[in-house]
């Protein structure tokens, strides 16, 4: 059985079937991004070995990249997102890696950019990276039609999609903190992502309706009411909500009247598992299986 974890990185760990290894995560930090520690918590809760990186020790040491099997670029403000949300991130990236992510793509490993991350692998052309224009910027997130910051929490709908970090999923709930998160792309471009399956989050009711664009469930207007999407892999993702804020119950604002509920029945309260962190265990499972 061949896994991700097989090809050549400097981790040669022992497999049993008994405790297969844990894939190695690079999560960035640094120049503003600011939800690391709680990514990397979320990675290794799912069963990853995510270490934080500094941005500087990536763009000075490029070749850093290849003893991960996944890299996530988390949320923040990366540089203020002076001249644009992740522009400037991205830019530093680009000249620093050159084609290094295409090719740790290419490889089997995973990317993913939530939030100011997603906006980064946006400008990096990273995503869409549709056949024959890979690396173009073909797609933006622009500041919210409300014309202000949001910070709420969101219903989600799952598409089906190959995505590696969705499978499984249906309807879930998350929180979102952005300025800049109205999906955006010319027409031509939003029909091939639906046609090609890369629109693999959208905005929805809480029963799991389609916002149509409707605010607050829509909560920046973005186009299609797309939350998240995909590259044509379905190894890079990238969303706007934050699956590492809702990992354990406890994050939920109505976790408490949750308990109650179970208290008033008399039994005791199961302290589920947050919604988001399935995107995490999906991601691990993919790196720890085989791969076609």
């Amino acid at each position: 059985m061949w896994s991700v974890l097989d090809s050549n990185t400097k981790d040669r760990r022992p497999k049993t079937e008994d405790q297969p290894p844990r894939p190695k995560a690079l999560v960035l930090y640094g120049y503003g991004l600011n939800c690391d520690y709680e990514t990397q918590f979320a990675l290794n809760l799912a069963g990853a070995e995510a270490v934080r990186v500094h941005t500087t020790d990536l763009l000075e040491n490029p070749a850093l990249l290849w003893d991960y099997h996944l890299l996530a670029v988390p949320g923040g403000f990366s540089w203020g997102d002076d001249h644009g949300a992740g522009v400037i991130l991205a830019l530093r990236l680009k000249l620093a890696l050159g084609a290094a992510l295409q090719e740790f793509i290419a490889s089997g490993r995973l990317v993913i950019g939530i939030c100011n991350g997603f906006q980064v692998l946006v400008n990096l052309g990273i995503l869409p990276n549709l056949p024959g224009r890979a690396g173009a910027r073909l797609t933006a997130l622009i500041p919210n039609d409300c014309g202000n910051f949001r910070d709420a929490w969101v219903h989600l709908k799952a598409i089906p999609s190959n995505c590696v970090f969705t499978q499984g999923l249906d309807l879930l709930e998350l929180p979102i903190r952005h300025g800049e998160g109205k999906f955006y792309a010319d027409g031509p471009v939003l029909a091939e992502l639906a046609d090609r399956g890369q629109i693999v989050f959208k905005y929805a009711t809480p029963s799991g309706k389609a916002a149509l664009g409707r605010f607050p469930y829509n909560p920046n207007g973005a186009l299609m009411d797309i939350a998240g999407i995909c590259d044509p892999t379905g190894r890079v993702l990238g969303l706007m909500p934050h699956p590492e804020a809702h990992i354990t119950a406890t994050q939920h604002p109505n976790w408490t009247a949750a308990k109650e509920e179970w208290r008033r029945r008399g039994e005791p309260y199961p302290e589920p598992l947050g919604a988001g962190l399935a995107i995490f265990q999906n991601a691990v499972r993919y790196l720890q299986g085989p791969v076609d």
